[in-house]
Order: C-alpha cells, then sequence, then structure tokens
C-alpha cells in the first residue's frame, strides 16, 4: 500500500531522499535527473524518484515547517529512505553569508513537532560523514559554507519577520535575533531542527543544506535572477553531495 499523504512505496522511493520545503524547486531537480519518474503530487508533497550519476535518488517537498516535514519523514521512512538531506533556504543571522551555504551541525529545537517524538533534552544533530562531504561538495562549486548552529522556530511573523499583526500586537523581532546571536545561532529557519531530531531517532543519515537567501528580518535578500540562480546551484549541490557521498561509501 501506498502512505496516506505522500503516495509513496517501497517500490517507487530511493534510500537516498532529498527534501525541499518548495514543491517547485523539485521541478528544477527533477531537470538533473535521468529517468526521472513522477511519484505522486499530493497536498504539499511533490516526488520524483530518478538517476543522479546513476545514483538512485527520490526528491520530495515538504512545504513550510516543522508539522509537515515529518509526515514526510515519517512517509519516506516508511517506505524505505536511509539518507535524507534538507535542501533549502535559511535566515543567516551573518551578514557576510548572503548567497553562501549554511550547513548546520545541530539545530535548536524551538518548533513543537519534534516534541511530540522525544524530550527537549534530546538533541538535533547531524550526521557528521555527510555534513563533512558536503562541505567538499560545496567548496568545489565555489562557494563558502559555515558549519554553525541553526535555530527552528514555529512562528515566521512571530518571530522572524514583521508582519502588519506583529506591529499592531507590539512585537519586537529584534529581541529574537539578539538572543540567539549571543547563544551563536547563525541560521533561522523551519524545519531543520524537526527533521535531524527525526532521522536520528530513526536510524537514518540526516543533513541539512541551506542556502542563505535572506538576512534578519529580510534586511536582505536575493532577488530575481539572483535569486534563481542561487536555487539552481542549491539544487545541483544537493545531487553532487550525495552523488559524493554514495560513492564514498563504496570504498
Amino acid at each position: 500500500m501506498t502512505t496516506l499523504y505522500m503516495g509513496a512505496d517501497k517500490e517507487t522511493i530511493a534510500k537516498y531522499v532529498l527534501f525541499s520545503g518548495d514543491p517547485w524547486r523539485v521541478e528544477v531537480v527533477k531537470q538533473y535527473l535521468d529517468e526521472p519518474k513522477k511519484v505522486a503530487f499530493m497536498r504539499e508533497f511533490n516526488t520524483y524518484t530518478g538517476k543522479y550519476k546513476g545514483v538512485d535518488i527520490t526528491v520530495t517537498s515538504t512545504g513550510i515547517g516543522a508539522p509537515s516535514a515529518a509526515i514526510a519523514m515519517e512517509e519516506m521512512y516508511e517506505a524505505g529512505m536511509e539518507v535524507a538531506v534538507r535542501m533549502g533556504t535559511v535566515m543567516s543571522m551573518q551578514d557576510d553569508m548572503l548567497g553562501h551555504f549554511m550547513i548546520p551541525v545541530a539545530a535548536m529545537r524551538r518548533e513543537g513537532t519534534s516534541q511530540a517524538y522525544v524530550d527537549l533534552s534530546y538533541p538535533a544533530v547531524a550526521d557528521i560523514d555527510l555534513v563533512n562531504t558536503m562541505n567538499e561538495t560545496v567548496t568545489a562549486m565555489g562557494k563558502r559554507y559555515l558549519n554553525g548552529l541553526n535555530c527552528t522556530m514555529d512562528g515566521f511573523y512571530s518571530h522572524m519577520h514583521d508582519s502588519r499583526f506583529s506591529l499592531e500586537w507590539g512585537r519586537d523581532m529584534s529581541k529574537t535575533f539578539e538572543e540567539v546571536k549571543k547563544l551563536g545561532v547563525t541560521g533561522i529557519d523551519m524545519e531543520s531542527s524537526c527533521i535531524m531530531t527525526l532521522g536520528r531517532l530513526m536510524g537514518v543519515k540526516t543533513c541539512i543544506l541551506t542556502l542563505v537567501t535572506v538576512l534578519e528580518n529580510l534586511k536582505e535578500t536575493l532577488k530575481g535572477q539572483e535569486r534563481k540562480d542561487a536555487e539552481d546551484l542549491l539544487c545541483r549541490t544537493a545531487l553532487e553531495g550525495i552523488y559524493n557521498y554514495h560513492m564514498k561509501q563504496q570504498k
């Protein structure tokens, strides 16, 4: 039987799975796959399986936030996933990282979904071999990377960016950024800690490959063609990183 929300099964899903928040970024990845086969596009979950340099890889989307990311992790695990890489975007706390990569070694669990699985004392930690391989791959692609500490939150407009409502209610976003920077956090997103926590619990090798597209409170962003080119680079880097990891495992 296929899974409830994603329509996946062990016949259609590879052991290597790329997770993208954006369903349409999956279509970019698809262009770089040989023999891509559509698994399903259900709700926010757009899924293909194909080959990259001869390696079977599944790419799927999670939508925004930890709850749907957890569903994606659960259903890909049910279908046989062994290695998981989140390729996404991240808000940087460092102004010099715009357009470069963050590959966090761990994350603060300030989203609520992972707490439904395990106590907050359990760490959200990446697989070190995957991290090292992604570091090497980013360098080969001509970009810089930072192995910092991430912080995953649930509320974009309550913690990460001003909105009409947040301003009416007197929420001060600067307090969030001041606090996390004091704690040594380099980036904020909405999925990573949940994905790493579940990956560790499941015994799935997991890491996060994120491209900095915005700075704190969107004070500077990548736009237009620059953003499009950055997204394309993210997709190519993720695929190349999985291929490089696969080849290391064969030695």
